[in-house]
């Protein structure tokens, strides 16, 4: 008893605490990294008052294993139900006993469940440096934990793709009858490591262990990786990866945008009523998803964007802007039509006047075109789509909900199964996103070797650092082999 006690009070003692596995004489102890860490709590009506009680435990007995201070790790924490609500922001409180108290004073809400609101205020908001997050030239790592119980009432896979390119890590943890794919549509990559399902509030707190082993012990932060985007270590060794709408360069550590090649770009929307107010938001995310996937610049890539329901209106031309961040605002700006489907006239205004040099459309230079539409046309298509591929325009043609799937292959260019897509709702626009970028990047003329699968350069590391450490452990094997994998 006396030697339990001795070797308790001798943990404790250590500096910073010695939460490691076999680290009973701290020779060399869990060193936390400073991060911006902000929690995200589902506050629904669906979470019971003593099940509320338990999440507010589990980030107490977390914040056990983080060093908090204006040098150490910040921590902010907002809860959402129907709206978000603040609870505290990244530079309220400069101690864990402040942030432990805060936790503890935190209400109930009961209200609905806003996850993709909760995202986008936390992108927006949380992490911005007049909230507490450090400058992003600092690599400091912006950490979101999103704990929820069940299926948002609002989309999440368009929010939570941006907020994960603009470099927020984001773990997922669901309770109970949460569905799989909605947490693996918010959380980052590789899902094993940022997605955690429980089956119910009394076992949420098994995942105390899990992020221990995450919030201390990291080679990314011990040695000058290099890594342009972010650092991932694998056992004793790390692999550099992207954001999402970038590729790893042949060094395996820089990042480049994946439609880094040169186009002119039209984009052709539908906004006929069928679609409504709430889906035609949907619509300005998924552009504005493409748009952050190019190398978008005076000498790069250039983006123009028709507007189509009964009339047809010009949101923006070709040469009208040459930044990423004007063409977003461009989208977003946009004011929904709301009235009938003309998508042949479309497609005729898109043949005729966008691509023309007053339009800033430019020589030499390949011309794509992406139309989207929600339903059946109420004039013909195939005469203007036609005129315009043969022309030398590459048109893809998506589709949701009620759109026709052969309106759409008479639209989009040869092979039809490349150039067309069509999801069954709004919600699953994310998918067409994924695959859309796929391609474009496949498609590039002229820099294809840019586009080669992260996945494949990634495993070819890992591969080649395992044969290094078997030659270096005098086990004979052929030189030919390493050679052929690098």
């Amino acid at each position: 008893m006396k030697r339990a006690h001795f070797l308790s009070a001798f943990l404790l003692s250590c500096t910073p605490p010695c939460w490691c596995v076999l680290c009973v004489l701290c020779p060399n102890p869990c060193k936390a990294i400073p991060l911006d860490f902000v929690f995200v709590i589902d506050s629904s009506r669906s979470i019971r008052p003593n099940d509320y009680e338990k999440v507010k435990t589990f980030i107490i007995n977390l914040l056990h294993f983080i060093k908090i201070g204006p040098d150490d790790t910040r921590v902010g924490l907002l809860q959402y139900g129907s709206v978000v609500q603040p609870e505290f922001s990244l530079n309220t409180y400069t101690t864990k006993a402040e942030v432990e108290q805060a936790v503890r004073n935190m209400e109930h809400l009961a209200t609905g469940t806003m996850t993709g609101l909760a995202i986008q205020y936390t992108m927006e908001t949380a992490f911005t440096e007049e909230q507490g997050a450090r400058p992003a030239n600092l690599h400091i790592p912006r950490i979101a934990m999103i704990v929820t119980d069940g299926r948002p009432q609002d989309s999440v896979e368009e929010i939570a793709a941006q907020a994960r390119q603009a470099g927020i890590q984001i773990f997922a943890i669901g309770v109970g009858r949460v569905d799989m794919t909605t947490l693996k549509a918010i959380g980052s990559e590789p899902h094993s490591e940022h997605v955690h399902l429980v089956a119910n509030f009394s076992q949420i707190e098994t995942l105390v262990s899990v992020f221990q082993s995450k919030l201390c012990l990291d080679l990314c932060q011990t040695v000058d990786h290099g890594c342009e985007h972010q650092c991932v270590s694998i056992n004793d060794s790390y692999i550099c990866r992207c954001f999402e709408g970038y590729m790893l360069g042949e060094d395996g550590k820089s990042c480049k945008k994946c439609g880094d090649g040169v186009m002119d770009l039209v984009f052709v929307i539908d906004g006929s009523k069928s679609l409504g107010p709430a889906n035609f938001e949907l619509v300005k995310q998924f552009v504005n998803g493409i748009v952050d996937s190019l190398d978008i610049s005076k000498t790069g890539t250039h983006v123009g964007l028709l507007q189509f329901s009964t009339k047809v209106h010009t949101e923006f031309t070709l040469g009208q802007y040459t930044s990423a961040q004007d063409i977003r605002q461009a989208v977003t700006r946009m004011q929904y039509m709301g009235r009938g489907s003309m998508t042949g006239s479309a497609l005729r205004h898109m043949f005729e006047s966008s691509f023309s040099a007053k339009e800033g459309a430019r020589p030499n230079t390949p011309r794509v075109s992406i139309v989207f539409t929600d339903g059946r046309s109420q004039d013909d298509v195939s005469e203007w789509a036609n005129q315009a591929k043969n022309s030398g325009i590459t048109i893809y043609a998506l589709g949701v909900g009620k759109a026709i799937e052969q309106e759409l292959k008479e639209i989009a260019s040869e092979p039809a199964e490349n150039h067309f897509y069509y999801a069954e709702n709004f919600e699953k626009m994310g998918e067409i996103t994924k695959k859309l970028k796929s391609r474009i990047c496949k498609e590039k003329p002229s820099d294809e070797s840019m586009c080669q699968c992260e996945n494949v350069i990634m495993f070819q590391k890992e591969v080649t650092e395992k044969l290094r450490n078997l030659e270096q452990n005098n086990i004979l094997f052929s030189k030919a082999v390493q050679s052929t994998l690098t």
